[in-house]
């Protein structure tokens, strides 16, 4: 999303993620990645288990991730091992939600061109 940021603006659109890491690992993530948009933490991913778009990590993927040295409950300060289905939701000035990327898939991310094609639409 990042490539296409200033695109995104140049449409009238602001960039925001939602991520449950705790807010020094966002900064860290910031940083590392030049990200020029927006990382709001959700604490225990709470917001996206309002929205029906939380999982639980199975426990054969938590011993994967714990081998690669990626300790959720360290990241996002929280013993859930919980992680945000992968969404995008393209939002007009009122606040509704105009179209929708999400995939249970929590590999498969959207192309960020989706996302330009969905905000064309809306002029």
């Amino acid at each position: 999303m990042q490539a296409v940021l200033k695109e995104l603006e140049s449409l009238g659109a602001n960039l925001v993620a939602l991520t449950p890491q705790m807010p020094e690992h966002n900064r860290a993530s910031t940083n590392k990645g030049d990200l020029n948009f927006h990382l709001l933490t959700d604490p225990g991913n709470a917001y996206a288990a309002q929205l029906g778009l939380r999982f639980e990590v199975p426990d054969d993927l938590k011993a994967v991730y714990s081998g690669f040295g990626l300790e959720l409950p360290k990241y996002n300060g929280d013993e859930s091992w919980t992680l945000p289905i992968p969404a995008r939701f393209v939002i007009d000035g009122g606040g509704i939600i105009r179209a929708t990327d999400i995939d249970a898939d929590y590999t498969y991310r959207p192309e960020a061109t989706k996302t330009l094609e969905d905000l064309r639409a809306l002029a």
